[in-house]
Parts: C-alpha cells; sequence; structure tokens
C-alpha cells in the first residue's frame, strides 16, 4: 500500500512541476509585464471560448495582488515613454467586450489601476473568429454584447482606460494586401481619435497574426507608436521590440497560482 501512495504522490508531484515549474527562475522584474485579457465575466458552460473568460472574482484577485505586491499600473502609452524600473504591469483588453465596462472597469477603479482597451471599430452583430478559422461559426463571439460608445466615453473620462487600435473589423491581415491591410488599420485609428476625441499610440494585431517584415511598419506608417502580439512573453526591452511586444496571456482556465507563475515567467509551465 505504501507504494502505491509514494507511486501516486509521485505521479501527482511530477505532473504538478510538469504544469506550472514553479521551480523556475523569476525573470528581471526590470522587465515590464504586458497582460493581455478579453472578456471579464462568468464562464460559459460548454463554450468553445471559455479561455477569453476571467471570472469577475477572479481578475479582482489578481489585480488585488498586484496592487498590493507593489506593482505600478501604467498605459501602453505610458509603457513607451518610460525607462525600465521595478514591477511595471500594462493591463490591456483586445476587442471591446461590454463586461470590460460592467465587470473590469469597477475593479480597476477600487484599486486605482489603469488599462488600455484595443478596440474593434465594427464591433457589433460580428463574428469575427471566422476569418482566422472558417469553422468557428458558432457566433460565440458574436453573440457576446459589445461596448457602446457611451460606455466608452466614460471609460475614458475616468483615467483608468485609454484606447488602443485593433482595425476596423477585427481583420485577418494576412489574408490582404498591403494597401487594405494599411487601410483596416489607420482608418481604424482615425475612425476613433475623431469618435472619442483623443489620441490612440498603441495598436493590437489581430488573432496576433501579421507579417513580421511588413505589418509593423504599416502600423508605424499610421502613426502608432507601439503594438502588441498574441506571443507569450515578456519583452526583454520594450524600446527595442516596440511594434512587436509580447504579452502575458490570462485564461479563464487558469487559477490564482497560475496567474503568479505568468507573472513570474510568462509561462505556466514548461510548455505554456
Amino acid at each position: 500500500m505504501i507504494y502505491l501512495v509514494l507511486a501516486t504522490s509521485f505521479l501527482w508531484l511530477f505532473w504538478f512541476s510538469e504544469r506550472y515549474a514553479w521551480w523556475g527562475k523569476t525573470l528581471d522584474l526590470r522587465r515590464a509585464r504586458v497582460l493581455m485579457y478579453h472578456m471579464i465575466k462568468e464562464p460559459t458552460p460548454g463554450a468553445k471560448f471559455n479561455g477569453l473568460r476571467v471570472s469577475p472574482d477572479l481578475f479582482e484577485q489578481q489585480v488585488r495582488w498586484l496592487s498590493e505586491g507593489g506593482w505600478r499600473f501604467v498605459t501602453m502609452s505610458e509603457l513607451a515613454d518610460q525607462p525600465p524600473s521595478d514591477k511595471v504591469v500594462a493591463i490591456t483588453f483586445d476587442d471591446g467586450f461590454e463586461d470590460n465596462y460592467l465587470n473590469a472597469f469597477p475593479i480597476l477603479k477600487k484599486y486605482n489601476a489603469k488599462a488600455t482597451l484595443y478596440l474593434v471599430v465594427d464591433r457589433h452583430d460580428r463574428d469575427w473568429s471566422v476569418s482566422k478559422k472558417s469553422h468557428h461559426n458558432s457566433g460565440e463571439l458574436k453573440n457576446e454584447s459589445k461596448l457602446s460608445d457611451e460606455q466608452i466615453r466614460e471609460m475614458l473620462a475616468s483615467g483608468v482606460f485609454e484606447l488602443g487600435g485593433h482595425t476596423t473589423t477585427h481583420a485577418n491581415l494576412a489574408k490582404l494586401n498591403n494597401a487594405d491591410k494599411y487601410n483596416e488599420i489607420a482608418a481604424s485609428k482615425e475612425h476613433l481619435e475623431s469618435l472619442f476625441s483623443c489620441q490612440l499610440s498603441s495598436f493590437a494585431y489581430p488573432f496576433g497574426i501579421y507579417n513580421h517584415q511588413i505589418d509593423p511598419q504599416l502600423v508605424k506608417k499610421a502613426g502608432f507608436e507601439s503594438a502588441v502580439t498574441t506571443e507569450d512573453g515578456i519583452p526583454l526591452d520594450v524600446q527595442t521590440s516596440l511594434y512587436e511586444l509580447p504579452r502575458i496571456k490570462i485564461s479563464g482556465k487558469d487559477g490564482f497560482f497560475a496567474f503568479k507563475i505568468r507573472m513570474r515567467r510568462s509561462k505556466r509551465g514548461l510548455r505554456k
């Protein structure tokens, strides 16, 4: 019996170590952490995209831990303009889901935190997931409520949020020619700046899909000062990777312990 217990314990420890790599070295705290969120809401049973849904309770636990741990919240425009310093974190939200206003906004205000919202202009009644994979045609993301212009104005007026660009239609840039790519990027900036009377300095590549040789140059030409990807990681130096900044993916399928591991190393375990 004792051998069974020992064997079971060994297998559990092996699984735990492989899943979380808790023993891994913490990356330099002078390297800024950029966090990627989408929705702050309870998971939907049986839904495909529950990784994009972080529960409000878990989100508050994460923000409280950052605040109490001495992390300094910055927007992406602030991150691009400052020299490296200890414990800097930039929270980002992609797309423009209404729960960002209903659930994330009050929590961020409560802890004097800041965030950058990468907003799709034409976000209502659009299922952009099919632009990446045609079989993602369930309508799941299309049916999620999106932010209204009035809600966005309140978020911006509070000083908690700033806006970033995310194209006009959440386009898959890999499927477009260079002229259409530039139009998606530049027109979204122009439209949002005019509509909300603000300046956009940062851009997020939809789906994280882009041409490394061409698209960063188009983003820069459109007037953006930085761009984020969906590559999991912590930038070695913000200034040398301004148009291809990695982010730490915050998944609704992870718990709080995994979040703390990701803040240390970006990856939850050995492989992701």
